[in-house]
């Protein structure tokens, strides 16, 4: 190479490598091959691969699916299961793809316990569609057995399904959900949002028949529902409801009713009502049985008030403990209206007059009173207000505000008539004469603290009428099946005429009994209700004070509670 020079230093030209034009054409040639092999390969999926491919896409498909969740079990006071959810099967199908082939259809329609015909009108009404149900709610086993037919077209999804190990026995308190597991009635109803809990989500790759091909991974969690605590004993509760349904039988009766609640709490014990119903099995299903009627059903107490408004007359002060009435001749005459008792009584002390269930002596002493002193009474005791349980539906009852009322409203009002009540509602009225004085509202669900009762008698007067009520219960009275042996109980009886279209029926009859147990220091306040007698016997203590004594006394001993009376 020559050489140049400029100012006396030399300097050599540099030499180009003799490799780099032929590592250009080397990675030209590269790039080239690549972008036709792309291009080709592109072609390939497009053109050629393009049927197999859209089919393998169409047999797995990417899917968000829904995680169910566990729907809350509802327990007895002590934990014992009253309703639960089960895992079952659902078996859907998409009628665009079930086979066409005789035999296999068949083979379906018989696995599904259906005839052809019947198969085969199902299917031709959702042929158009792409979803059919086949069967709700089968069992595990019962359902692989029809997916072991690997029948096209069928596809399955899991749920659950609610059970009720109690069946009829508390069907009305506890109520039931729908095919979808959502509460319709009771308590499954009033708290849908907390047994329900939340569903999950998951992400999945299924085949065209709705199997699992591959879980990708759960999107969110499902979160179980509460469980809830009821107030109930399920021990009590059988025994209620056995010894209701042998007096309504017995009695040949329309139906019946008994609550039984906690004296010191509040807390419901027992519920019982009939006609019931089995919700594991509701085919023929008498809607009658679906009302819960300790709650939602209201009727005239009568003679159980008895009790209740002697209170408002002892606190009034216008006769004292030690007073006597005139009920003679048996009958009083009020506004055209006649006021009768079943015999002529003559002189009755305030006992007497409960332990005689003397209407007159009621009305006698009722008329000493100011307009408003009785109907405010019953109001401190919560009758005419709903009783806050939360159940759906539950009734407040009737109690007339005292404008311009009449004598004989005034004097009907003393021996119930004229006002509607619950069997709650009148359960929890009689607490207040069971905690001296302190009405305690009625709870459907285990108490964690005492509640807050309501002032609604003087202590004083409360236990006055705890004592009489005892004597209401003598073995000379119309209570007396009310005893219960090894305890003392006190109570008051009740024979309440029906209305009918022309008015009150001489042959309708709904028979009450309302008490507390024991009296030396109460524990439990139970009421009593059975709906038209039919068999003979309509007294509430001939049909109502028997059922007390047997449930009551059952109670106590599963309570263990001490017996406070020596058997003689």
């Amino acid at each position: 190479m020559k050489r140049e020079s400029r100012g006396g230093i030399s300097r050599q030209m540099p030499i180009a490598p003799p490799l780099a034009g032929g590592r250009f054409l080397f990675i030209l040639i590269v790039v080239m091959v690549a972008s036709v092999i792309l291009v080709g390969r592109i072609t390939l999926l497009q053109v050629i691969d393009r049927p197999f491919l859209q089919s393998q896409g169409d047999a797995r498909t990417l899917r968000h699916e829904a995680i169910p969740a566990h729907r809350g079990m509802i327990t007895d006071r002590n934990g014992e299961p009253l309703a639960i959810s089960t895992p079952v099967v659902t078996l859907w199908a998409n009628p665009q793809e079930l086979p066409t082939d005789a035999i296999q259809r068949v083979m379906l329609a018989q696995a599904l316990g259906m005839s052809l015909d019947d198969f085969e009108s199902r299917v031709s009404r959702y042929s158009s569609r792409e979803f059919m149900y086949l069967r709700r709610q089968m069992t595990p086993d019962a359902a692989q057995r029809i997916l072991d037919l690997r029948t096209p077209g069928v596809y399955q999804q899991r749920e659950y399904k609610r059970y009720y190990p109690a069946g009829e026995v508390a069907a009305q308190l506890l109520g039931v959900t729908n095919v979808d597991d959502v509460g319709q009635e009771g308590l499954e109803l009033s708290y849908q949002p907390y047994l329900a809990g939340h569903p999950g989500q998951r992400r999945v790759i299924k085949d065209r028949r709705g199997r699992l091909v591959r879980e990708l991974g759960v999107i969110r969690e499902a979160q179980p529902g509460g469980e809830l605590t009821l107030s109930i004993d399920q021990r009590i509760q059988y025994m209620a409801y056995r010894e209701l349904r042998a007096a309504v039988a017995e009695h040949e009766a329309d139906g019946g009713v008994l609550v039984m609640l906690d004296a010191r709490t509040g807390e419901v014990l027992a519920m019982a009502n009939l006609p019931s119903y089995n919700p594991n099995n509701r085919a023929g299903l008498d809607p009658r049985g679906l009302r819960n009627q300790a709650l939602v059903d209201v009727f005239e107490p009568g003679s159980v008030m008895k009790p209740l408004a002697m209170a408002a007359i002892l606190e009034s002060g216008v006769v004292d403990r030690d007073a006597v009435v005139d009920t003679s001749p048996g009958w009083m005459r009020l506004d055209q209206f006649t006021i009768r008792d079943f015999r002529n009584y003559g002189d009755l002390d305030l006992a007497g007059i409960l332990q005689k269930s003397s209407n007159v002596g009621m009305s006698r002493l009722a008329l000493q009173l100011s307009d408003t002193a009785i109907w405010e009474k019953y109001n401190q005791l919560g009758l005419g207000q709903a009783p806050g349980t939360g159940f759906p539906g539950e009734a407040a009852g009737s109690l007339p505000a005292p404008v311009r009322w009449s004598r004989s409203e005034r004097a009907t009002l003393s021996y119930g008539y004229g006002l509607s009540v619950s069997a709650v509602q009148l359960a929890s009225a009689f607490t207040a004469l069971a905690n001296e004085g302190v009405r305690l509202p009625p709870s459907l669900l285990r108490l964690s603290e005492l509640p807050q009762g309501i002032p609604a008698i003087s202590p004083t007067v409360a236990n006055d009428l705890l004592n009489i009520l005892e004597t209401s219960v003598a073995a000379y009275t119309g209570g007396r099946r009310a005893q219960v042996e090894g305890y003392r109980v006190g109570g008051k009886t009740g024979t309440v005429r029906k209305i009918g279209q022309q008015g009150y029926t001489t042959d309708a009859y709904r028979s009450v009994f309302a008490g507390i147990a024991p009296i030396s220091d109460p524990r439990i306040v139970t009421v009593v209700m059975i709906d038209h007698p039919r068999a003979g016997q309509f007294y509430g203590g001939a049909v109502a004070a028997p059922v007390f004594s047997s449930v009551t006394g059952n109670a106590l001993r599963l309570l263990d509670v001490p017996p406070d009376h020596e058997v003689e």
